[in-house]
């Protein structure tokens, strides 16, 4: 394996037209927002306790403890957004946020290292106990990305020690030792942190605890029909409905033949196994890893790269069951395949990888959060009815609008911390390459494994423009390695003017030399709007087309094109042309077409007689930008004649 290691975040300067955009939002609006949510200060929303959860377990105030059991995450991963923030630029207002948490947290903790405010104020007695569906080793998780992002950022080791302490506590209490339980959490997270953990502080306990956590998942006899034995009450009784599957806990992970169940445990599962893989040279969990993304990508993933085709269990169904309707699409499962295709990156370059990343950013995640930073979808279908949504209870979990927030808002602060740590996807290097996943602007500098420096520029018009400037600004002999995504059927690469011809392997373009400073690396790719078609076997999307631009899926809003999108029709021949559209939704690039629209031949239910097609033009947007005009139907998928 020639493992490629992520260049990190201090090493990356994001400087870019769109993703810069995306970020400012995250610093000047998102963060800024969500502090107020946390701290129940935003008229209209729901509650979200988490702040007065930490005051009451540090014994700031008195009252009873509000929210999910799992409420302590979304404060967690809030932490890991804003450190992320504070590494690019130090903000002396967000920091003083931080440490008032984690002082908090410190006064909270209690002596034998044990936090979690929902066992600490409510249920005491059952720490430890209900690992299936109270979440502990899942907040747990959380705040150890925190610890490691805020260390990173600002050298404050407290929150860092804080966890140390509870890690210490669990792995007293889980093991395969004598007197150990057997267990793993019901929710998967703290695997991939344990590993964070490890690779911060060299400890190898921390990545032993996790390799047990993964080794442990699955095996007779199953450790969560134990703890039912021993408890009064289920805190999800729906969760003993579900099944194993519904936790990824079905089989030992090494024999799982297909993703299952609730998406987002499944994703960060596979990120855990992967992280897991990639320190220990396991060939075993390696090949799992590539069965259940084969599994996940190329049946169960939606041209949008949203995953969970069912709101019961917020889970995967069957291959090619992807209703465009009722789908579930969580914004955290479709951030948890970017974590995962980033992490598969690491065991060799191969664009299927990061073909994954990029589709799943810029169409799953982003539509999960308004070109405002204040509202927010949890579930992000491919089709919206606002009616139906209303009126039908199958539709129920599916909202025309973004909210303002949830009840269970595990989704805003996971879309922040991703967002706002974007640099460390873009770029990866090993001993003797420098390779380059996406095609963000910026500048970074990397020593590579044989000690070279490299240092780059990178200016890219992406996602509307396809023209990437790259300039070499240190002197240095290794390979320059460039993904031609999948969706580029042209492109053109000149280095200093010159156009060249370069070796292409698992769809990275290998430019070896000797670099000198100065040096300019140009790559062309071609964009056009090209129509998609689903596989044959994905029932929902017969007969019907969809429209991509480079990297972005392209969807009809009400807005632009009137009620009763469902009577749409894309004729097969017809052209689509773009246009980059500066006063529509921030600027985007818009797509147009003469299309038509289907009428009915008279008022009668069902006749015999053919609907007739009038010509309409068709206006698509970029997907990620529907839901900011106000209510309306969407579709992604259009009838195609």
């Amino acid at each position: 394996m020639n493992r490629i290691h992520a260049v990190p975040m201090k090493h990356v300067n994001i400087q870019d037209g769109f993703i810069s955009r995306a970020q400012r939002l995250m610093r000047e609006s998102v963060i800024p927002y969500q502090w107020r949510a946390l701290n129940d200060s935003v008229p209209g929303a729901e509650k979200s306790y988490c702040i007065q959860n930490l005051k009451i377990a540090a014994g700031k105030i008195k009252g009873e403890r509000g929210g999910m059991v799992f409420q302590d995450s979304d404060l967690a991963k809030w932490i890991e957004a804003a450190a992320y923030l504070l590494q690019s630029e130090r903000d002396a207002q967000l920091e003083a946020h931080c440490d008032e948490i984690i002082d908090l947290m410190a006064q909270g903790q209690m002596e034998d290292g044990y936090f979690n405010t929902y066992f600490q104020l409510v249920e005491p007695q059952r720490r430890f106990k209900d690992l299936r569906d109270c979440h502990e080793l899942y907040c747990c998780g959380h705040f150890i990305e925190a610890a490691v992002a805020y260390y990173e950022a600002t050298g404050k080791r407290k929150l860092l020690e804080i966890m140390e302490r509870m890690v210490a506590l669990i792995a007293r209490e889980f093991g395969p030792g004598e007197g150990q339980r057997r267990g793993y959490p019901g929710h998967q997270e703290i695997e991939l942190a344990l590993v964070k953990l490890y690779r911060t502080t060299g400890k190898k306990e921390y990545l032993d605890l996790a390799q047990f956590f993964i080794d442990e998942r699955g095996r007779e006899p199953y450790y969560f029909d134990l703890e039912r034995q021993q408890l009064p009450n289920d805190h999800f009784p729906l969760n003993s409905e579900f099944g194993r599957a519904y936790f990824q806990a079905h089989l030992p992970v090494r024999q799982q033949q297909e993703v299952v169940g609730h998406s987002v445990r499944a994703m960060y599962m596979l990120c855990g196994m992967a992280d897991v893989a990639l320190e220990t040279g396991d060939a075993t969990l390696y090949q799992a890893c590539r069965r259940l993304w084969a599994s996940t990508v190329q049946k169960r993933m939606y041209i949008t790269g949203a995953i969970g085709s069912t709101a019961y269990g917020e889970a995967f169904t069957f291959d090619y069951h992807l209703p465009n309707d009722t789908i579930y699409g969580e914004t955290c499962a479709a951030i948890g395949l970017c974590f995962f295709a980033s992490r598969m990156l690491q065991f060799g370059a191969n664009r299927e990888y990061a073909d994954i990343l990029e589709r799943a950013l810029y169409n799953g995640v982003l539509s999960g959060i308004s070109l405002d930073g204040e509202r927010f979808f949890y579930v992000n279908p491919l089709e919206v009815w606002p009616q139906e949504t209303r009126e039908v209870h199958d539709f129920k979990e599916v909202k025309p609008q973004r909210q303002p927030w949830f009840g269970c808002a595990c989704c805003p602060p996971n879309l922040a911390r991703f967002i706002s740590s974007l640099g460390q996807y873009a770029y990866g290097y090993d001993a003797h390459n420098l390779y380059i996943h996406l095609y963000i602007g910026g500048t970074l500098d990397v020593t590579l494994g044989d000690g070279t420096l490299a240092a780059l520029r990178v200016d890219s018009t992406l996602p509307y423009g396809g023209q990437i400037s790259i300039e070499i600004r240190s002197p240095g002999h290794y390979g320059l390695a460039l993904r031609v995504p999948g969706w580029c059927q042209e492109y053109t690469v000149c280095v200093n003017g010159e156009a060249v011809k370069a070796p292409v392997e698992d769809g990275y373009l290998y430019l070896h030399r000797d670099w000198m400073k100065g040096d300019k690396v140009t790559l062309v790719l071609a964009l056009e709007p090209v129509r998609m078609y689903a596989n044959a076997a994905v029932h929902h999307d017969a007969g019907l087309v969809a429209v991509q631009y480079g990297p972005m899926v392209y969807c009809a809003e009400e807005a632009d094109n009137g009620k009763d999108l469902h009577n749409l029709v894309l004729p097969s021949g017809a052209a689509i042309y773009a246009e980059y559209c500066e006063n529509c939704l921030g600027g985007v690039m818009t797509l147009k077409t003469e299309g038509l629209r289907r009428e009915g031949a008279d008022d009668a239910l069902y006749t015999t007689q053919p609907p007739r097609f009038i010509p309409q033009e068709i206006r698509l947007i970029p997907y990620f930008a529907w839901a900011n005009r106000g209510e309306g139907e969407m579709r992604v998928w259009l009838q195609e004649k």
